[in-house]
This record gives structure tokens, sequence and C-alpha cells, in this order.
């Protein structure tokens, strides 16, 4: 019971110190991580001592408690400040550019709208859109654990077969830009989606233009 009672103070000091300030070490950059990132470094923190509680021998619960807590609050924080870094920088490099940059968890969502990338019914990259994939290139190369997933959208005008055709080629020429930038082919994927997951209504000019677009999702890779 003794040996319980001290597993369990243990635990309660080491959240404490890593929730106080919220920060933690990035165990990517081993620099001082705050917000999102800290958060998980602390859940993997608790997950991890449990882990290496229940792993452990009578004897050595308390060195496993320790041990998985460090190991998990690398897991839990260094891959959300890897993506919260990641995600700042994409802003900044895309402002004023008409592309949006949004999170879903651990993934990065860049929406770049046709009026950016593609004429109507064109599949050749506008000079903006080059513009636009130099600055993500840049960052995509900087921060190189995360994988490019693109994929091309229509709107519902015109045959489906056609549609998907078009998103395909579409993401291909984003994909074929972003490698001929230097990024490596194992990091690049791209999809037509043809039709697919509309974010508005294709019954209005305004809504059928949201529809057109390409997207970049950023996803980590470990």
């Amino acid at each position: 019971m003794k040996k319980i009672n001290v597993i369990g103070l243990t635990a309660i000091f080491s959240l404490a110190a890593l929730s106080s300030g919220c920060t933690t070490v990035n165990p990517y950059t081993n620099e001082q991580q705050t917000g999102k990132a800290a958060t998980g470094s602390i859940i993997g923190a608790v997950a991890g001592a449990a882990i290496g509680v229940a792993s452990s021998s009578k004897s050595d619960r308390g060195k496993g408690a320790l041990i998985g807590a460090a190991s998990g609050a690398a897991l839990g924080g260094g891959i959300g400040y890897y993506m919260d870094v990641q995600e700042a920088k994409l802003r900044q490099q895309l402002q004023a550019s008409g592309v949006s940059v949004t999170r879903n968890g651990d993934n990065i969502i860049l929406n770049m709208p046709n009026e950016v990338t593609f004429g109507v019914d064109q599949t050749d990259l506008s000079p903006r859109a080059m513009e636009v994939l130099d600055s993500v290139s840049l960052v995509a190369k900087e921060y190189d654990k995360t994988r490019l997933n693109v994929l091309g959208y229509t709107d519902s005008s015109g045959a489906d077969s056609y549609n998907l055709r078009l998103s395909q080629v579409r993401a291909s020429q984003v994909g074929n830009y972003l490698l001929g930038k230097g990024l490596k082919a194992n990091r690049v994927s791209t999809q037509g989606m043809g039709e697919a997951s509309p974010i508005a209504s294709n019954s209005s000019a305004e809504g059928r233009a949201q529809n057109r677009r390409v997207e970049i999702v950023l996803t980590p890779t470990g």
C-alpha cells in the first residue's frame, strides 16, 4: 500500500511540474513549448505513467511510472508542438494570399480556391498559385516530418466523370509543382475528389466558386 501511495504522489508531483506555466520541452527541437502542445504532454505523461506502472514489476513500478511519464510527454507534446509551429509559419507565409489555413487536430488544411490556382476549366497553374506553392514548399522543407496530401475538388456542374478527371489533373499539377521544388516523392500524394465534399451550396455561383478548390492537408508522419 505504501508503494502505491508513493507512486501516486510521484505522479501528482510530476503532473504539477508539467502543468506549471503549461510549458514542456519539445523532443524535436529541445525548445520550451506552450499551449496545446503542453496539454498534450500532460495527457501523454498520465498515460505513459500508467503504462509504465502496469508493465513493471512491483519493485520497479516507481521507476516504470517515471520512465512512462517522460516518454508519454514526449509523444503527446512533440507532434502537437511540431504542427503548432508549422501552422504559425504557414500563416505567416500565406498572409494576404487568398489561401486559408485551418487546423483539425494534428492536421493542417490549406484551402486554395480556384481563383488562386486555375482558370475556369483550366489545368495550368496560375502565377499566383506558383507563388503560394513556393511559400508552402519552403515551410514543408523546413518541417520535413509531415506529409502533404493534395486533394482536388470541383463544383457539380458538368458530368461526374469529367469533374473527377479534372480534379485529379489539377491535384497532380499542384503535387508535381511541389515535387519540382525539391520535396521528396514519398511526402506528396494527390487525389481527385470530383464533386465530393462540397463546402458550400452548388445552387449559387458563389457556392460553386467555393467548391472549386485544391486542398493541401499536412499530416504528421510520426
